[in-house]
């Protein structure tokens, strides 16, 4: 590639060399032939997803919600498949986990459109429905979200831990046995199936980095010269109505 100048790094902080258009061009096409070979790997990958062996479930699991307790069929809300983000939130912390919030920012748009498909969208944590819904009014959400405190739901899909496996030092999460001594609860995203008959299936399940496929904010800056501009993961990012009170970076809470 020709270089007409020494670089932009006084402008954005970063060195690429500046060229004319037609050999940006070249460069672009050359780059977009192996984006459409990624979306067709990620069209197969998509399709394996949905071809997955299914777990039935058997558990009779109860959430809290704002309209009484409910149980798992109950969230389908007339659909018949249940999206669950898994949202960090212990029943003694005071307000949820700011990389979930940040997962928790992408969900309101879809949600928009994927009920009226046959896709529920809910989201769960353990804290008690008395802090959720304050801390939701803050964030100025609208999706359904309900507590499974009392239940077994997060420890059976691996996202939350008890005392004894902290203790332990180690931790099934995401399919293998991790080194893990700091918080109870990790996140994560769940798919169930209900048929026509009322029973519940197991279909999918995802955990840290598997969840970067809801994150559009990160596509964005994945396009931007800068990119994520991260020196850890998501290190830049915090409640959304936190940012003019803090400047710099912080150490992630997410995985």
């Amino acid at each position: 590639m020709e270089k007409l100048a020494t670089s932009n790094e006084a402008v954005l902080g970063i060195s690429r060399p500046i060229v004319d258009r037609g050999t940006w061009i070249k460069a672009r096409v050359a780059l977009m032939n192996e984006e459409k070979e990624l979306s067709k790997m990620a069209d197969s990958l998509a399709e394996k997803r949905r071809n997955l062996p299914w777990v039935r479930v058997d558990k009779d699991y109860i959430f809290e919600t704002t309209e009484g307790p409910k149980n798992l069929s109950d969230l389908f809300n007339g659909n018949s498949q249940l999206f669950i983000y898994h949202f960090m939130f212990a029943p003694e912390w005071e307000e949820g986990c700011p990389g979930c919030s940040f997962m928790a920012d992408h969900l309101d748009g879809p949600n928009l459109h994927i009920p009226h498909h046959d896709v529920s969208i809910v989201v769960v944590s353990r804290a008690p429905m008395s802090k959720i819904l304050p801390f939701k009014k803050r964030m100025g959400w609208q999706f359904p979200w309900v507590s499974s405190f009392g239940s077994d739901f997060n420890y059976d899909y691996n996202v939350s831990f008890t005392e004894e496996q902290i203790k332990s030092g180690n931790v099934y999460y995401n399919y293998e046995i991790l080194p893990h001594d700091a918080d109870t609860e990790s996140p994560g995203a769940s798919v169930f199936y209900k048929d026509e008959n009322g029973d519940i299936f197991h279909t999918y399940s995802a955990y840290a980095r598997g969840l970067d496929i809801l994150l559009t904010a990160h596509n964005i800056l994945d396009m931007s010269a800068k990119g994520r501009n991260e020196d850890g993961t998501m290190d830049w990012m915090r409640h959304h109505d936190k940012y003019e009170d803090f400047k710099g970076k912080t150490e992630s809470c997410c995985h």
